[in-house]
């Protein structure tokens, strides 16, 4: 029986073969603290495909590992378009294997993405564009590796997306237009970003303390180590939760659910005695 989008959509680490840890490279940086190229395992992965780090990733230096979400592609790879097999049981398929999850991914990623828009009230009129796009990605979904190896993943992508623009545009209204905007490091505090297009915006480190960025766009936008605490988010369109974990927040950003706000940012109490230590010196 097929799961519900929703739970499909939700990585599960136990039905997958530890897929980002080993198809992905990364590079040693503030993100990663080795090297790796694609194919290799990272040496954290343990015999039953777990990490051995899990609890400690930032700790250990390896921050980015934290803040990366397949939506569940590495469990639609493994148990669906390779049958239950892995890398290690079958490394016969283990080149295609690592070569799919790329492509199931950036499909599921889509999945999450029409899911919500399709929930949009304002984009009522695209309701029946947006049914045939799930419909079409989901099929995609369930090719062979072969038909995955072949699929144009990219193509299928900027159809989708012109789709979710419009289906943002409904929505958001007129709100300012930084779309693919360089605002790294950006003096952004307080700002009134409502309705604001930021898809695709490299807020790399930005300082978006207490902005209001209800209703924004934030689809591929980049918010690496931007700093959060106070702003509202609410309502923030195609907002991941891995975006969110990239970002530095506090007890006072607001976010709309199924979002959360990261297990590592300070609580409300905590930000409160760090603004007063900072005011005594």
């Amino acid at each position: 029986m097929s799961l519900p989008l929703r739970d499909r959509l939700h990585a599960d680490c136990s039905r997958c073969a530890a897929l980002c840890c080993v198809a992905l490279p990364f590079a040693a940086s503030a993100d990663f603290a080795v090297d790796k190229p694609a194919g290799t395992p990272c040496h954290n992965v343990q015999d039953d495909f777990r990490c051995g780090i899990h609890g400690e990733l930032r700790a250990s230096g390896f921050p980015g590992c934290t803040v990366y979400d397949c939506f569940g592609a590495g469990q639609q790879v493994v148990q669906v378009t390779f049958g239950g097999r892995d890398w290690r049981r079958s490394p016969d398929e283990a080149a295609q294997m690592f070569a799919v999850f790329p492509v199931m991914r950036t499909l599921h990623e889509l999945l999450r993405y029409l899911a919500e828009a399709r929930a949009l009230p304002q984009a009522r009129p695209l309701h029946d564009d947006l049914d045939r796009a799930l419909a079409d990605t989901d099929r995609l979904t369930r090719l062979d590796a072969a038909g995955l190896a072949e699929l144009d993943v990219e193509a299928h992508r900027r159809e989708a997306s012109d789709l979710l623009l419009r289906a943002s545009e409904l929505t958001r209204g007129r709100g300012p237009d930084h779309r693919g905007a360089d605002l790294v490091g950006a003096a952004l505090r307080g700002r009134d970003l409502r309705g604001a297009n930021l898809r695709g915006a490299l807020l790399v480190a930005a300082d978006l303390r207490n902005a209001d960025l209800r209703g924004a766009d934030l689809i591929g936008a980049d918010l690496r180590g931007a700093d959060l605490a106070g702003a509202d988010l609410t309502g923030a369109l195609f907002l991941t939760q891995s975006q969110l974990a990239a970002a530095r927040g506090d007890g006072r950003t607001t976010v709309s659910p199924p979002i959360t706000r990261p297990a590592h940012w300070p609580r409300v109490a905590d930000a409160r005695r760090g603004r007063a230590r900072r005011r005594r010196r």
